[in-house]
């Protein structure tokens, strides 16, 4: 195994890569009584169309087939229900699909082996037949009403509309009902056996284990399956121009909410984790609890909360978001434009710079105190080709030189866009 020692946070990950290509990713918590695993493949919302390894031809799938594979994994040809069988036996687990990337997880105190074994037992043997894929398209079209009536999923759907014209990362994850009418059991067998090859996945653990000992009892759990090729996935290209600048929309609620976006250039792999840490550090000293414009906002009660502060990107997409509910989001978003020309003509602040990027620092370190969050971030940086570590590392190389360059370039007003729910 490979071993990775980060000396500022006293973290050592050890890393195993199997034979049939599986990455295994083991942080020893000594001492600390809950356990947590979750086993991710990369593949996404996103992933709709591809070249299977080994084929010529194009491969288009509909939308929502990520997340819908997800749902169906726990149910057995035996009848049970995983998620069911590892609940009886004292263990929370659970499943989630991103823009990139499935996961299954659990954490518990006790029977972890027990529980290990159901768990890659079910995520290795999946069961699809006509009938119980019909029977799961009434239960995900019910999820999808529901999300439908989140007026938060709706702002912050309507804010990646705005941005995007063809990236599919502006659809919802779960696709629409119309489009998982179209999904059956051979096309979701075809999207396992393309996307769930151990050599498209990685198993990330955190707590209180030997690594070799754990190794060990991981392999005897997995089944022989051969590495496949390279999966080639297929995206339309994206214009650098936004697609409206506002977006409102009318539902049910007590108080205005908005997300405000900005489209990003797509970082290359080098600077991904440089430009993440740099513009969490911008959108603090912007909009951040501490910044002139929050307290303004504050002060004059249109803003209640802090926004939420966000910079997502993948290989393909990226862009900033910030929402919060306010009573007049149109001003927000005016300030917030204002404040960004004041950044630009008169130099971003050195102190604000140097205080911002030490609570950031500050944050990285706090995820270390908890199993489930080392976890679910190195598997998460994982399936964008970053090693965790690399943000406690990268963090000290940033200067007030590199973030107002970034600033310039990436906070613009002709790739900002508002979405609104009133």
């Amino acid at each position: 195994m490979q071993t990775i020692y980060n000396s500022k946070v006293k973290e050592t990950v050890y890393i195993d890569k199997l034979k049939n290509g599986l990455t295994v990713m083991i942080i020893p918590k000594p001492g600390i009584q809950k356990k947590y695993i979750i086993w991710g493949t990369r593949y996404g919302s996103n992933d709709n169309k591809f070249i299977v390894p080994g084929e010529d031809t194009v491969t288009e799938v509909p939308k929502g087939v990520a997340h819908f594979l997800e749902h169906k994994m726990f149910e057995q040809e035996n009848g049970k229900n995983s998620l069911d069988v590892l609940t009886s036996i004292g263990v929370s687990a659970n499943a989630y699909t991103t823009n990139d990337h499935t996961a299954y997880l659990y954490e518990c105190t006790d029977n972890f082996y027990e529980a290990l074994d159901e768990f890659m037992d079910y995520v290795q043997h999946p069961y699809f037949t006509d009938e119980n894929v019909e029977k799961e398209k009434g239960i995900i079209g019910q999820e999808i009403k529901m999300y439908d009536d989140y007026p938060e999923w709706r702002v912050y759907l309507n804010a990646l509309e705005a941005m995007y014209q063809n990236n599919p990362v502006k659809l919802d994850i779960t696709g629409t009902v119309e489009t998982i009418s179209n999904i059956d059991k051979n096309i979701l067998y075809k999207c396992y056996n393309t996307f769930y090859n151990p050599s498209n996945m990685c198993l990330v653990v955190s707590g209180d284990f030997v690594p070799e000992e754990l190794i060990n009892e991981i392999k005897k759990r997995l089944i022989e399956k051969h590495q496949n090729g390279e999966i080639r996935r297929i995206y339309e290209e994206e214009p650098e121009t936004i697609v409206k600048k506002k977006i409102e929309t009318k539902m049910n609620i007590s108080k205005p909410i908005f997300t405000i976006g900005i489209k990003e250039k797509t970082p290359t792999q080098k600077e991904k984790v440089k430009i993440h840490i740099t513009v969490e550090i911008l959108l603090n000293m912007l909009l951040g609890e501490s910044s002139d414009l929050y307290k303004d906002l504050y002060k004059n009660g249109n803003l209640s909360a802090m926004p939420n502060l966000s910079y997502e990107f993948g290989d393909n997409y990226a862009h900033i978001l910030i929402s919060e509910s306010a009573n007049n989001p149109e001003e927000v978003y005016e300030k917030t434009k204002q404040k960004i020309k004041e950044f630009k003509q008169n130099g971003l602040n050195v102190q604000d710079f140097e205080r911002t990027k030490k609570m950031i620092y500050g944050a990285y370190i706090k995820e270390y105190n908890d199993v489930t969050s080392i976890a679910r971030m190195f598997l998460s940086d994982f399936m964008k080709e970053i090693n965790s570590f690399d943000y406690l590392e990268e963090i000290e190389n940033i200067d007030i030189s590199f973030a107002t360059q970034i600033f310039n370039d990436n906070f613009q007003e002709d790739k900002m866009v508002l979405s609104v729910v009133i």
